[in-house]
C-alpha cells in the first residue's frame, strides 16, 4: 500500500493524504476520517526513513564507553558492536562520535562527560558503570533532557528511554548453582573475588550468588576490591588471595578476569585444585575454557549489546518506532564443551 494507492481509494489527492499522515496542515474533517479508514482497512506504515529524509536534517549521537583496551579487552567488544551501528545508520543521517574513557579515573570520565555534552547531542548511548560518580553526569542530562540509553549495566534511579543488559543478581546465583554442581557438597567454602565492588551490576552479581549459597547452607569467602585504586584487579592481587587462602572449593570472579585468577593459581602450584567461573567471553578466558583452565563462562554478547544500544536510540529518536523501556539480555553459559569458535 502507498501513499497513492490511499489517495486513489479515498477519492484524495497525494498531498491530502500526506497531510493526513504527517499531521501538516488543514484538512476537512470528513475527508480525514475517509482516508484514516483506508489506511486502518488496509494496515498503511507510512515510510517513516522518507519522512525522515523529507525533514532534511541530521542527527548527532554519541556514545560514552570506557577504553577499549581496558577490563582486558571486554569493551573492545563492545566498541565493535558500536562502530558496525555507527556505520549502519550513518548512510541513514546520523552521525556518531565515540568517546572513550578510563574507567579508572574519575577525572578521565569527568572530562570524557563533558566532551561529551558539549557536542550537544540529540542521543546519548553509555555504560552506566562507577554509578556513585556518572549520577550527576546523568542528572545533567536528563536537566538538559538528551534521550540516553543504557547498556552493559542499568541505574536503577535514572530514566533512560531503554536499558540493556543482563539480570545481574540472577548471574550471580546462576554463578552459584554452578559451583555447587560442580563442587558438589561445597565442603570447602568458595570465593567470590568482588572486582569492582562499587558497580551496582557487580554488587548484585555477588548478592546473587550469596543468596544461592545460604539458601543451600553453604560456605563463602567474599574479597572485596575498589574500582578506584587507578588500575584493574591483577594477578599478583589474586595471588597473594590465594597465597592466605589454601583450603577453598572454587573462585566466582565477578567480571571478566578469570584468566588471571586461572593464571595466579598456576604460579601458585594450584592449578586445577578448585573451580574457577567468571564473566565474558573474552579471547584469555575462551582459550583457557578450551584448555579446561577455566570451568565456566557467563557471556553477556558485550557487541550484540552495543549494537542494539545504538540502534535502539536511532529507532526511537529518527524512526519515532516505540521501543521496550529493558531489553535483558540471555544468560549464556559456556563449558569446555560448548565453547563457540571464535570470529
Amino acid at each position: 500500500m502507498t501513499v497513492k494507492e490511499i489517495a486513489a481509494l479515498a477519492g484524495v489527492s497525494i498531498g491530502t493524504v500526506d497531510r493526513v499522515i504527517y499531521h501538516r496542515g488543514r484538512v476537512a474533517a470528513e475527508t480525514k476520517a475517509r482516508i484514516e479508514a483506508v489506511i486502518e482497512k488496509y494496515h498503511f506504515t507510512p515510510n517513516l526513513i522518507a519522512r525522515r529524509l523529507k525533514r532534511n536534517r541530521t542527527y548527532a549521537f554519541c556514545a560514552l564507553i570506557p577504553r577499549r583496551d581496558q577490563d582486558a579487552g571486554y569493551w573492545d567488544q563492545a566498541l565493535s558492536g558500536i562502530e558496525n551501528a555507527v556505520e549502519e545508520v550513518r548512510l541513514l543521517g546520523v552521525n556518531t562520535e565515540i568517546i572513550e574513557f578510563d574507567r579508572y579515573d574519575v577525572k578521565a570520565f569527568q572530562s570524557a562527560a563533558k566532551k561529551a555534552l558539549a557536542k550537544k547531542p540529540d542521543g546519548i548511548v553509555f555504560a552506566p558503570i562507577m554509578p556513585d560518580k556518572t549520577s550527576a553526569f546523568i542528572e545533567t542530562v536528563e536537566a538538559k533532557r538528551i534521550p540516553y540509553v543504557f547498556f552493559d549495566a542499568d541505574m536503577p534511579e535514572m530514566n533512560p528511554l531503554c536499558a540493556i543488559g543482563q539480570n545481574p543478581f540472577r548471574g550471580g546465583y546462576l554463578a552459584g548453582r554452578l559451583m555447587h554442581l560442580f563442587t558438589g557438597k561445597f565442603e570447602k567454602p568458595a570465593v567470590v573475588l568482588d572486582a569492582h565492588g562499587e558497580d551496582y551490576h557487580i554488587a548484585r552479581r555477588r548478592d546473587g550468588f550469596l543468596c544461592y549459597a545460604k539458601e543451600h547452607q553453604l560456605p563463602v569467602i567474599v574479597q572485596e576490591y575498589s574500582n578506584y585504586r587507578g588500575a584493574e584487579l591483577s594477578e599478583d592481587e589474586i595471588l597473594e588471595f590465594l597465597g592466605t587462602h589454601d583450603d577453598i572449593s572454587g573462585v566466582f570472579i565477578t567480571n571478566c578476569l578469570a584468566h588471571r585468577v586461572t593464571r595466579a593459581a598456576e604460579k601458585a602450584g594450584r592449578a586445577g585444585e578448585f573451580v574457577i567461573i567468571g564473566y565474558d567471553l573474552i579471547p584469555n578466558n575462551r582459550l583457557l575454557l578450551q584448555n579446561g583452565g577455566i570451568d565456566a563462562i557467563i557471556s553477556q554478547r558485550p557487541e550484540y549489546q552495543g549494537r542494539l544500544a545504538l540502534m535502539t536510540l536511532y529507532r526511537r529518536l529518527v524512526l519515532e518506532q516505540t521501543i521496550p523501556e529493558k531489553v535483558e539480555i540471555p544468560l549464556d553459559v559456556y563449558l569446555k564443551e560448548n565453547v563457540p569458535a571464535e570470529g
